[in-house]
């Protein structure tokens, strides 16, 4: 931490301390095998996006020199230097903990080869496999010094080779095999030998063969490293007023691909002058964010690593819940709302109770119109061909999609064409703000009667992710609240008009002065000797003004109790200013993706969820929601979730002023409480009283 008036942890700093949380899981022996690779796969992912956007911002920032410290607060050149010792310290950890994986792999009998180890029929094997699954997708280019080098692409893994000649006076050559991944799995299952399974890697399977490809020009490979470049993936968008929104974000994805590079990952048993060739070649000096790794990249990949072996080895999740009101339910969803606001909790309770709300809104006669944001949908989403299929029965869908969620754009666009071509009236976004909102909102004619229900969430509308990400729902027929969301599609529709909500936290507008005034109201209430208490659960704490809020409130003596899953500016346990806060951060099986935001206002809670973190971009340059929980029964149930997360002493982490990552572990005598699997478990007990209750004899699930 650099010494400032107010104590504040750079935000790349913290965010590397909580990629090394997600490296901690993949070595935590408590951790399936197969998980724990898996968590590789999550930390490689992490770091390439990290790269891609944060490291890529700074180096922009470096470039302006003096200037940069106006904007930045610290030096840029000097705050690379530190990521990258960073980084070069977590990859060293990584390699250690991948060998470690291994050997506990072996042990039960799953076994990672390369093509040093095959024995004669796994070598057969792989020469057909190659001849006839790889060969056709492989695009080698030899380097030739008098033509131009061959462009590599970002996010892709490459080998690069050293090749020999066997003809007489030809030169030796360098070649680049980009490694066909997204076509093919990355992963090539061996046949199995009695009880023992056998995994090669596709850059093993294509080294073993490359004789096959150059041997008919004359070569042969002599040496073979993988290497991989990352390039910067921030959008530059024209001003061309004559350009669609579209236009301008399909031209920005295609310019990304070409981004300068901004990390170059090599295997750092490469040969000096092979080195030195590819980074001539590229243009960068070694210093350029140039980082030794293992054998193999794109660790990404292992996210979907093969499950073998015992069952043992992978997490043995239990099986969905329905939501209690929707178990048995003889009435459609609507109905099911219209008697009892719900709170649905992913990835516990099923999402095929979005999809199912969604698709019999389409059909419904009752309903008349459908309004939704869309940020980041899945692939082949049952969420857009709902709507799709709302169209086709006659109702009136209005889509809002933001064209600019990062990674996304080239999906959104997809479907933001499909959706306009079936007939739904789609907005672009706003202009100057990303529409990062998780709502919806369906209108119904009931009795002669207009009828809103509303759904106001923290996660994306995306049965993928809902599978992993901790998300909450909640779907409400309480009119303020459907009024003020009504409002809020109307500014989407008219941005030249802003609103007053009743009920609804709106970014840019209200969100931060609310959130401000309810901490000083804490404040107030502290230095009145009156009980004061906030608790924050949250992705991300990094906006300065927020920062110094609850640092004030520390010295007044209201107790702040933060949940932290990614960075976190605040310094905990400085004395003087945070003496009154504690943070903790949960990494486990499930990603935490909700956001919760309690006020105990002397005993008037005021409860939240919301799409928002509390980052300079959330507050001030992005639409966002917070919904107040005004029913009493939701309003207990998530304080049970908090308390229970809180109480965990397995998979959470205290963060410290040192970004240290230690473990919260359990008291002597102490029961040990993994926070997610008490959820669950909380969930389905109150599935089981209610069933009860109502005389129910089984709950259904999917």
């Amino acid at each position: 931490m650099k010494k400032k008036e107010v104590p504040f942890i750079n935000r790349e700093i913290s965010w590397l301390s909580f990629n090394e949380r997600v490296l901690q899981e993949a070595a935590d022996t408590t951790t399936p095998l197969i998980e724990r690779l898996k968590f590789l796969g999550i930390f490689s992912n992490n770091r390439d996006e990290f790269y891609r956007v944060r490291v890529a911002t700074v180096r922009r920032l470096a470039k302006l020199g003096k200037k940069a410290l106006a904007i930045y607060d610290e030096d840029p050149k000097e705050l690379l230097t530190r990521l990258q010792r960073k980084v070069i310290e977590q990859q060293i950890r990584f390699e250690n903990i991948y060998q470690e994986i291994l050997k506990e792999l072996a042990i039960n009998d799953v076994f990672i080869i390369n093509e040093k180890q095959l024995t004669p029929a796994q070598a057969s094997f792989v020469r057909d496999y190659f001849r006839e699954e790889i060969v056709s997708t492989l695009f080698p280019v030899m380097i030739d010094d008098t033509k131009p080098f061959p462009f590599l692409k970002d996010k892709a893994s490459y080998l690069y080779l050293k090749l020999e000649s066997i003809v007489n006076k030809q030169k030796n050559k360098f070649a680049i095999i980009e490694i066909p991944s997204k076509i093919i799995s990355r992963f090539v299952v061996l046949p199995k030998q009695g009880n023992k399974h056998f995994i090669m890697l596709l850059d093993d399977a294509i080294r073993f063969n490359t004789d096959q490809i150059f041997d008919v020009f004359g070569f042969r490979t002599v040496e073979s490293y993988n290497i991989k470049l990352t390039r910067d993936a921030e959008l530059d968008m024209d001003n061309d007023v004559s350009k669609s929104m579209i236009e301008k974000i399909s031209k920005s994805v295609k310019a990304r691909k070409q981004g300068l590079p901004v990390r170059f990952v090599y295997d750092a048993a490469m040969p000096n002058d092979m080195l030195r060739h590819i980074m001539k070649k590229l243009g960068m000096a070694k210093k350029d964010n140039a980082i030794p790794g293992g054998r193999y990249h794109n660790f990404k990949d292992f996210i979907s690593f093969p499950k073998l072996g015992e069952k043992s080895l992978t997490y043995n999740n239990p099986p969905l819940l329905q939501h209690k009101h929707l178990i048995n339910n003889p009435l459609s969803t609507l109905r099911a709302i219209k008697s009892h606001d719900i709170l649905l909790h992913y990835p516990y309770h099923t999402y095929n109770h979005i999809i199912t709300l969604l698709r019999e809104a389409s059909i419904d006669p009752i309903v008349e119109t459908i309004k939704i944001t869309l940020y980041r949908v899945a692939d082949s989403s049952k969420i857009a061909n709902a709507l799709i299929n709302a169209v086709k029965n006659g109702k009136k869908v209005t889509v809002v999609v933001e064209l600019q969620a990062r990674f996304d754009e080239e999906n959104n666009i997809y479907w933001a064409n499909k959706l306009q071509e079936e007939g739904a009236k789609v907005i672009y976004g706003v202009q100057g703000l990303k529409v990062h909102s998780k709502l919806f909102l369906i209108t119904t004619r009931e009795g002669g009667k207009e009828v809103k229900y509303a759904h106001v969430g923290t996660g994306n509308f995306n049965e993928t992710t809902a599978r992993v990400y901790t998300d909450f729902s909640l779907l409400t027929c309480n009119k303020l609240i459907a009024d003020d969301l009504s409002k809020i599609f109307d500014f989407y529709e008219n941005n030249f008009k802003v609103y007053n909500f009743k009920t609804l936290v709106v970014a840019p507008f209200y969100m931060r002065k609310v959130f401000l005034d309810l901490i000083q109201k804490e404040i107030q209430n502290a230095k009145s000797k009156k009980p004061a208490a906030i608790t924050l659960k949250m992705n991300s704490l990094v906006d300065k003004e927020m920062i110094e809020k609850l640092y004030e409130a520390s010295k007044a003596g209201v107790h702040v109790t933060l949940i932290i899953r990614g960075a976190c500016s605040l310094v905990t346990d400085f004395e003087g200013w945070s003496d009154n806060i504690k943070a903790y951060s949960i990494v486990d099986k499930y990603l935490e993706h909700t956001r919760v935001f309690i006020f105990h206002d002397n005993g008037n809670e005021k409860i939240f969820i919301s799409s928002a973190d509390w980052m300079s971009r959330n507050l001030d340059s992005r639409s966002e929601v917070a919904v107040p929980i005004f029913d009493e029964g939701i309003r207990a149930q998530l304080k049970e979730i908090i308390r229970i997360q809180l109480s965990g002493n397995t998979k959470v982490r205290i963060i410290d002023r040192k970004q240290e990552n230690f473990y919260k572990k359990a008291k002597p005598g102490e029961k040990k409480v993994r926070a997610q699997d008490e959820v669950y478990s909380y969930l389905k007990n109150d599935n089981d009283k209610f069933l009860n209750i109502n005389k129910t004899k089984k709950i259904i699930y999917n």
